[in-house]
């Protein structure tokens, strides 16, 4: 695999982020390495009963290099993870950035046709994944995968079935030929909405920058304990600052299975955690929990984080109130730009803003549909480079045209305002965006009105076609007890102030929301679910 696999950065770009001090030129497996060094019996990860110390990480980190190397494994090859939320993933991903070897990272809830196209498309070399996660088999699935794709290997963490073993796979550590800072650390997935994901390059130097930054913004020290409730694959809780954020810092990283009240208030509780991250629905779980009463002490949590898709201001004011912690808006992208609120923002920042970016060196751009700057305070796309920002995807050069411009900058499909101060305000994604008979609704500004009502737990608002005017607008909505009239929530919305055309023409009580793999909620499936129910049922009346 070469660089022509993926665009990187022009040279010019990659000095000036050497010369500023962000590339460090030093990898993953470095990282590691210094702070088992500095303090080896410090613990760095909590699995229920399990306590892994940065010594025993590292001394597992080059035993399972060595093995998967004896197991034909090499750097450069890609290796497909697909592991929950335990210490096993750490060892991986370690003994293989030690290889320089290539992780793919795959997500828990990951099924045949996922797992299939990115270990053909990436060229994998091996499978990592679980036995049994959730009820479901992993083995199984593994096995679909081999009987189309031969010639991979798969390595169970866990009861192996016909597989090999992960605990198995060691040997006494040997001379590795590594990676270079500059050289590709692992592909993550893009959070495409349509598809199967993009794959995105990130290399040590890069994703390094990120979240050692990001430690600075976050206050993330060697006495952070930091709860991974959320899946540890994905790039919220891995870099912003996320478990490798907190490793680099030296701090403990405790492991959640399940982002349930009932598992992750007493993890709180036991390891003292101070830190935690969430995405919005999952937030609102916990405050409703924690607010009807809870048994546990919650009180050393000093930040929760919350990210993924824009919190509501709505709940935003709850997080100091119920949990005593102070909120932290995260916006992102896999692909690179990360904005924080920080700790010492003003309260109306941290509740109605979500945050600037990292770097000095991160470019933002917010221009109209013709890619021409908008004024500041006005709505617009936003783009943006930076010295962690791809220049482009693995093996994508069609969309790669398309979704960065000839300059560099990435094309985020995010829906923003930028105010006065820098902070910006995300309004929506652009196909989110609700075109009603040539009248715009940013779908979240609606969201926000419904959450205000008392009797709404959480609320998702989406497009439905239209003969006459194109689209309208459906709300579905998770009660909170008893579900309120459609009307009355209609009515609400209205008086509210709202311009008429933003007042949903439709209202669905749901139970639930369908999710994406990382806990945000699936608007694609509600728009499916639409086409499927709704519209069938409009055009029989």
């Amino acid at each position: 695999m070469t660089t022509a696999d993926y665009p990187t950065w022009p040279q010019e770009f990659a000095d000036r982020y050497r010369a500023a001090g962000y590339w460090r030129g030093y990898t993953f497996g470095q990282v590691l390495r210094e702070r088992a060094d500095e303090h080896p019996d410090r613990v760095a990860v909590v699995d229920g009963d399990r306590r892994v110390t940065y010594r025993e990480l590292d001394v597992r980190a080059d035993r399972l290099a060595a093995g998967l190397r004896a197991e034909g494994i090499g750097k450069g090859d890609r290796v497909v993870v697909q592991l929950p939320n335990v210490a096993e993933f750490f060892d991986v991903c370690f003994a293989l950035f030690r290889l320089g070897a290539v992780p793919v990272f795959a997500l828990p809830s990951h099924r045949r046709t996922e797992i299939s196209y990115f270990c053909e498309f990436s060229g994998a070399a091996a499978y990592i994944t679980t036995d049994v996660e959730a009820g479901f088999d992993h083995r199984g699935l593994a096995a679909d995968v081999v009987a189309a794709l031969p010639q991979l290997r798969v390595f169970i963490a866990g009861e192996p079935g016909d597989f090999r073993s992960l605990s198995d796979v060691d040997a006494d550590p040997v001379e590795l030929d590594g990676p270079d800072p500059g050289d590709l650390a692992f592909l993550q997935l893009s959070g495409g909405s349509t598809g199967v994901p993009k794959l995105i390059p990130r290399t040590h130097d890069d994703y390094i920058y990120s979240f050692r930054a990001s430690n600075e913004i976050c206050g993330v020290t060697a006495d952070t304990v930091y709860l991974g409730a959320l899946p540890i694959a994905h790039n919220f809780p891995m870099s912003s600052p996320g478990t490798f954020g907190v490793l680099h810092a030296g701090g403990r990283v405790v492991l959640a299975r399940r982002p349930s009240p009932d598992e992750v208030f007493p993890l709180i509780e036991r390891e003292r955690v101070t830190m935690v991250a969430a995405v919005p629905p999952l937030a609102l779980v916990w405050l409703d929990a924690a607010a009807a009463g809870t048994e546990h002490d919650l009180s050393s949590l000093e930040v929760l984080q919350v990210g993924g898709a824009k919190c509501s201001e709505e709940v935003a004011r709850r997080v100091k109130p119920v949990l005593g912690a102070t909120l932290q808006q995260v916006f992102g992208m896999a692909e690179g730009l990360v904005n924080y609120t920080r700790l010492d923002d003003p309260e109306e920042v941290i509740l109605t803003t979500q945050g600037r970016p990292i770097s000095p060196d991160d470019e933002v751009l917010v221009v109209d549909d013709e890619d021409n700057p908008v004024p500041t305070g006005e709505t617009g796309h936003l783009l943006t480079r930076g010295p962690y920002t791809i220049r482009g995807y693995y093996r994508a050069p069609e969309h790669n045209a398309k979704a960065f411009t000839p300059d560099g900058f990435y094309r985020t499909g995010d829906v923003v305002r930028l105010t006065e101060e820098g902070n910006l305000v995300v309004e929506g994604r652009a196909k989110d965006q609700i075109n009603r008979g040539g009248e715009k609704i940013a779908a979240e500004e609606v969201e926000n009105h419904l959450l205000a009502h008392p009797a709404v737990h959480d609320a998702a608002v989406v497009s439905m076609p239209d003969d006459y005017l194109g689209e309208r607008s459906c709300a579905f909505v998770v009660p909170r007890g008893t579900p309120p009239k459609a009307r009355e929530l209609i009515k609400f919305v209205r008086e509210r102030g709202l311009a008429a055309y933003k007042v949903p023409d439709r209202v669905e009580f749901v139970e639930q929301f369908p999710q994406t793999g990382v806990g945000k909620v699936s608007k694609r499936d509600l728009r499916e679910a639409i086409k499927r129910e709704l519209v069938p049922e409009l055009e029989r009346r």
